[in-house]
């Protein structure tokens, strides 16, 4: 550690994006320190991703996405109201509180991990950071539950319809099969930026911590978010105010992964049109989920829709069963692409700490 800033180390201590810009601007034994840093986090990536690949999702007793849902499924039972009120500033303030105590208590928790991991070699490092990164993105399950919407297609519309309901929280019974398929591209596309794009990208900003913040505000978005009535029972509450922070956050931290996931769209997949995309994005009740459902729209050349709200590449036509293999082809590159970029930023600083010690 000789010649390395501990106070800078504590500054940027949970940022591999930071550690670029250290790296750059240091010299000496400081330069291979932030080096290493940057080895350890391109192999975290891949390690994450690679888990994901081989085994993925871990079990629930031991999923730290499936315990932040018992927090909130717990935590909404209080803060939302079981009547409906016009304006509800207490529920708000209540939902706000609960989000930033619960955000404090996984970031703190994941700087500790990340913190706390004993002196050891980079790639080490890498592989612990690995496995904790990777319960906080999904791309194989994503990927499947996709899959299986058409193998349930080919047997009947009904069964269609029924496995589509895994994925989306509106009323599959009505829908055709066109409009099935729609709804898994959507999901498919929507959720290849919340799942994969975004987590990776706040690990890149803000470590692991920021990996975990995110993962929060976006299953907090989902069970708190969405304004209406839910529940049966006693256990029904309106969340018309309670909700109104967690469904801020998420579209606040969303708002560059879902452009950057149709951007990796329209390099990938060429021919598509960047003005056409912004005035599909527009069209969509959320900011961000508009960018990657309107590239996947374009990519495949089809129509995708929500009745009675809004349609994306509205001069497509319906998607058919070869163009769900063809969203997930198209995804699948994507995800490719980050695994290739943290390759490459492994080997290539693999390559100047060793041309370093060479020399």
């Amino acid at each position: 550690m000789t010649g390395i800033d501990l106070t800078a180390v504590l500054a940027v201590a949970l940022s591999p994006l930071a550690w670029v810009y250290q790296w750059w601007s240091a010299e000496g034994a400081a330069q291979v320190f932030w080096a290493q840093q940057i080895m350890a986090a391109s192999l975290a990536v891949l390690v994450a991703l690679l888990l994901d690949r081989l085994w993925g999702e871990p079990p629930v007793w031991l999923h730290p996405v499936v315990l932040m849902g018992k927090l909130l499924g717990g935590i909404g039972k209080v803060i939302a109201p079981s009547a409906e009120k016009t304006r509800d500033f207490k529920s708000f303030v209540l939902g706000m509180i609960a989000w930033c105590t619960l955000a404090a208590l996984f970031f703190v928790g994941y700087a500790l991990c990340q913190w706390l991991l004993p002196p050891a070699q980079w790639w080490w490092h890498g592989l612990v950071v690995g496995v904790l990164l990777k319960p906080l993105l999904s791309w194989r399950m994503l990927k499947d539950e996709v899959l299986a919407v058409e193998a349930a297609l080919q047997q009947s519309l009904p069964a269609g319809r029924e496995r589509l309901s895994w994925l989306v929280s509106r009323d599959t019974s009505q829908l055709d099969a066109a409009t099935v398929r729609e709804s898994a591209i959507e999901t498919l596309a929507e959720n290849l930026s919340d799942s994969v794009i975004a987590p990776l990208f706040w690990f890149a900003v803000a470590g692991l911590p920021g990996a975990a913040v995110y993962r929060l505000a976006n299953t907090a978005d989902a069970m708190w978010g969405y304004p209406g009535w839910r529940g049966t029972g006693a256990q029904r509450r309106h969340w018309q105010w309670a909700g109104k922070w967690a469904a801020r956050a998420d579209d606040v931290l969303n708002w560059i992964p879902a452009r950057i996931t149709a951007l990796w769209l329209a390099v990938l997949v060429r021919g598509l049109s960047w003005s056409a995309l912004r005035r599909d994005a527009a069209v969509t009740p959320s900011p961000n989920g508009g960018w990657p459902m309107g590239a996947m729209a374009q990519a495949l050349g089809v129509r995708l829709s929500k009745p009675g709200v809004y349609q994306l590449n509205p001069q497509g036509r319906s998607p058919q069963a070869a163009d769900m293999q063809q969203a997930v082809s198209f995804a699948s590159k994507v995800v490719t692409t980050q695994v290739l970029f943290a390759l490459l930023a492994l080997v290539l600083m693999t390559v100047w700490v060793w041309a370093g010690d060479a020399a």
